[in-house]
């Protein structure tokens, strides 16, 4: 059994390091101390003892698609530099067989995912969403559909004059496969009346995923850092998505997802399930996402430095013992950071992209793509191992002679 010395942290960070090395949860007071720790090193030394506690030097990626459908949106949180009022200049609304062709592109291009997110459109009807659902469905059968924030979730509730259940059921059946973890941001009453005030508040964030979870949909998690939030409301951030983790693994009846059986934890074999009874689900991953102030109402903040990125990180990892994946999203973190990262006990680089209209650092535009060839590239680089995975982290298999997925492959969750 390693000792703290071995782990080689400051005298002031040993007793969390023994909670780290014997698999306790920290608390939130150990968060709060971790953040306010010099000791950049040591913390990360604690995360990557985790990750290499649940994965080893394997590091996971994707083939994706991201399709942003809309940036017209009801809302106008400071933070964000993607909405626009409709009729304003760079507004955009995608008919449903845009998207679908987009999809169709994707998955003939070898993506197993398309992730699927947009604004509060105001005037498009519920029925929009189910088509486009839909139609991916019928013209890319074997493609995942990851989509719709709980955010989205909530909106198409009004639209609708559906409840969550009866939503997510019915973009279940259409084809929905599961849920990015968007819309979260922090979830502190006082953060959200100054940079997201209108934007539903935590408690529904919570009640759209746990509900998901209940129906057997697997969702994801995030934290957007570097704002008008301090560390100490990060930290409660954290500990109250691994309480819902907590709640949603008991329902599944044991606190970890079932590995090497050939199906993830709710006995789902496909990779687009198609729909019916389920047994409950949790979240697949955390994404800590790096704050970028360009072009949004608070421009005029200096948004979080590579320290801050690395610590939130690392801290993630650590104090989300029931997450199994932490994910270095290189589209915030940027290619370099998110190298380093995956020694700071990240075990994901999340994919290829190809387009992301939400956020965009200055002098980069919506076109953000890395090549398969690269990723793994940077894995190796960084030392590690690269696999890449489905949207719910079972390894994909593909015949080397046409690139195409082996789909009677055994799915083994990792």
């Amino acid at each position: 059994m390693l000792e703290s010395t071995v782990l080689n942290v400051s005298p002031g960070l040993a007793p969390i390091a023994d909670k780290v090395r014997s698999g306790q949860p920290l608390s939130y007071d150990d968060g709060v101390a971790l953040y306010a720790s010099r000791d950049l090193h040591g913390i990360g030394r604690l995360a990557n003892f985790v990750r290499q506690q649940l994965h080893g030097d394997r590091t996971y990626y994707n083939r994706n698609r991201h399709i942003n459908y809309t940036n017209v949106c009801a809302l106008s949180c400071k933070f964000c530099s993607f909405y626009r009022k409709r009729g304003e200049d760079g507004a955009y609304e995608m008919p449903v067989e845009q998207v679908v062709a987009i999809a169709r592109k994707a998955a003939d291009s070898g993506a197993s995912e398309v992730h699927i997110v947009g604004g509060l459109h105001p005037w498009l009807k519920f029925d929009y969403y189910l088509d486009m659902l839909r139609g991916i469905r019928t013209e890319c059968p074997d493609l995942h559909i990851k989509a719709f924030t709980a955010i989205e979730i909530i909106h198409f509730t009004r639209i609708a004059k559906l409840s969550i259940a009866e939503v997510l059921t019915a973009l279940r059946e259409a084809g929905l496969g599961s849920m990015p973890g968007g819309g979260a941001e922090i979830f502190d009453d006082r953060v959200h009346d100054e940079v997201f005030k209108g934007k539903v508040r935590a408690d529904r964030w919570f009640e759209v995923h746990r509900i998901a979870h209940s129906l057997g949909i697997y969702t994801n998690a995030t934290m957007l850092y570097g704002h008008v939030e301090t560390p100490a409301e990060r930290i409660k951030h954290l500990i109250t998505l691994r309480e819902l983790q907590a709640e949603s693994l008991l329902a599944m009846g044991s606190g970890v997802r079932v590995q090497g059986s050939g199906k993830d934890a709710d006995g789902i074999s496909s990779r687009n399930p198609e729909p019916g009874t389920r047994n409950p689900a949790c979240f697949n991953c955390m994404i800590p996402l790096s704050f970028i102030p360009d072009q949004s109402e608070l421009g005029h903040l200096p948004g979080p430095t590579g320290l801050t990125d690395l610590k939130t990180l690392a801290i993630s990892r650590l104090m989300l013992h029931n997450i199994r994946h932490i994910k270095a999203f290189w589209i915030m973190q940027g290619i370099g950071l998110s190298q380093i990262a995956l020694d700071w006990g990240c075990d994901d680089l999340d994919g290829t992209v190809v387009w992301y209209d939400i956020t965009k650092k200055q002098g980069e535009g919506t076109h953000q793509e890395w090549h398969e060839r690269d990723i793994r590239r940077l894995i190796y680089e960084a030392g590690k191992t690269p696999v890449e995975r489905d949207t719910l982290y079972r390894e994909i298999r593909r015949d080397p002679a046409t690139d195409r997925i082996v789909h009677d492959a055994p799915l083994v969750a990792v």
